[in-house]
């Protein structure tokens, strides 16, 4: 259900207990739109300072094996120069909307959650 990526797929089994709290009790972590919240997990902060931000469907193509996500400055407001980054199609969250979001974690280097539209999985 969570997304680790490759560099972070050790902490996989605490992001998916932080999955069953968050079912469980309120939401800490900012919201993505009205309709859904961030895991804490994933995202420290709120929108403005937060790591996690809705990404261009332009940026995320799909593979056979995963998505390979390239952004730019203005893509997110972590991003300070072009980036790629490779996720898995086992560890992508379902978003609740149906764009594309990622976090980013410790630096912009690090992804550590990526959602995707239903639609998309």
């Amino acid at each position: 259900m969570y997304f680790v990526s490759t560099r972070h797929r050790a902490g996989l089994a605490g992001l998916m207990a932080t999955a069953v709290a968050l079912e469980s009790g309120p939401a800490l972590a900012h919201s993505a739109d009205r309709t859904w919240t961030y895991p804490p997990a994933c995202c420290h902060g709120d929108q403005v300072t937060g790591e996690c931000a809705k990404i261009p469907a332009t940026a995320v193509t799909p593979r056979p094996d995963g998505y390979v996500i390239i952004l730019r400055p203005g893509d997110h407001q972590k991003v300070t120069y072009q980036d790629r980054y490779f996720v898995p199609y086992d560890v992508v969250i379902p978003s609740g909307d149906d764009n594309f979001h990622i976090c980013l974690h410790p630096t912009e280097e690090d992804e550590n959650c990526f959602f995707a539209p239903a639609d998309a999985m």
